[in-house]
């Protein structure tokens, strides 16, 4: 399982916390320092059935420094997984991707317990 965090983010290290008393195994990807690619992104988004906002980190400084509230609905899907594929910073955390397909972004304890256990 991949586990995609900010590690100073207060929710990402709540959910690693979770991930380890529960004893699920995963590989931690530092989201700054790897940014999702557009094909994964892309993969992810078909898998989760979720809408392409919920990937992104709306209240974050560089979703609010880009004006993408307003912006987002004016781009199509491929631009917008496009535009994440280019930061990090955009992209909604943390993320898990089982190895059977499952994709959660953020942290909703109810959510990841009926995904993951």
């Amino acid at each position: 399982m991949l586990f995609l965090q900010y590690p100073p983010c207060s929710t990402c290290k709540k959910a690693k916390a979770w991930l380890d008393s529960h004893g699920i195994a995963y590989e931690a990807r530092h989201i700054k320092d790897q940014n999702p690619s557009y094909e994964e992104l892309s993969q992810w988004l078909a898998q989760s059935g979720l809408p392409v906002k919920k990937f992104f980190n709306t209240s974050g400084l560089q979703y609010k420094a880009l004006n993408l509230k307003d912006k987002l609905p004016g781009m199509t899907v491929e631009e917008q997984l496009r535009l994440l594929a280019t930061d990090g910073m955009l992209v909604k955390r943390p993320i898990v991707v089982t190895d059977d397909g499952k994709v959660l972004t953020g942290f909703k304890e109810s959510e990841w317990e009926s995904a993951l256990l």
